[in-house]
């Protein structure tokens, strides 16, 4: 079973039915004791992250969702993704979840050589995966669809499994242990999305069978 987090932020149940046309059972919640029972989290989210991050905190999600991720999966979902991160600047300096390093910054407006770049980045665009990142090969070079006009600034590259390229390098989805986030929306993303969102539920899959195994050999 897979939980999305409602913390009044946004395309909630367009997530969950992306779930529910691949045949996984998805439940929109707020409530901490429901969202501890799900396999795998998701993190969605539109908007503004300094809006976000203060309602993740009115609603005690901050420490759940920081204990959470020591054991299960957790996918954050375009301002879902950038929340994982340690800071944004939109609209003032905000510190985010800091679940990954890194800094969440506005899409530049213009080229090095002064020519316009349209903001927001909306719509299809290619990824191109990292050499690394041997599970995720067969989306390099797939279109997936993007809204936003903020994205994240890393110094550490073996975060970014797959990046756009926008005038700049967009992470587009990042992955350190049990967190994941993508900048793109899967749920609208067509096969890929579906296979993605799969893949992530898979992951949620095997990560409670090994807790099961090792709650078993415990006694």
């Amino acid at each position: 079973m897979i939980g999305i987090v409602d913390y009044g932020v946004g395309n909630l149940f367009s997530v969950q039915k992306a779930f529910e046309r691949i045949g996984v059972d998805a439940f929109v919640s707020s409530s901490i004791d429901e969202l501890k029972r799900a396999d795998g989290l998701i993190l969605p989210g539109v908007g503004a992250f300094k809006d976000a991050m203060q309602r993740l905190h009115a609603q005690q999600l901050v420490p759940f969702l920081t204990e959470y991720i020591q054991e299960r999966p957790l996918l954050g979902i375009c301002l879902g993704m950038q929340l994982l991160f340690e800071e944004s600047e939109e609209n003032g300096l905000t510190k985010g979840l800091g679940f990954l390093p890194g800094r969440v910054v506005r899409i530049p407006n213009q080229t090095t050589e002064g020519e316009k770049v349209k903001v927001p980045h909306m719509g299809w665009n290619a990824l191109k995966v990292a050499s690394f990142a041997p599970d995720f090969q067969w989306v390099n070079r797939q279109y997936v669809y993007f809204v936003h006009s903020y994205y994240v600034q890393t110094d550490v590259p073996a975060l970014l499994v797959a990046t756009a390229t926008y005038e700049v390098a967009i992470p587009s989805i990042v992955q350190k242990g049990n967190v994941t986030g993508m900048q793109f929306h899967p749920e609208k993303s067509g096969e890929v999305g579906q296979t993605l969102l799969k893949r992530f539920v898979q992951s949620c899959v095997r990560e409670r069978t090994c807790d099961d195994i090792s709650t078993l050999s415990s006694y």
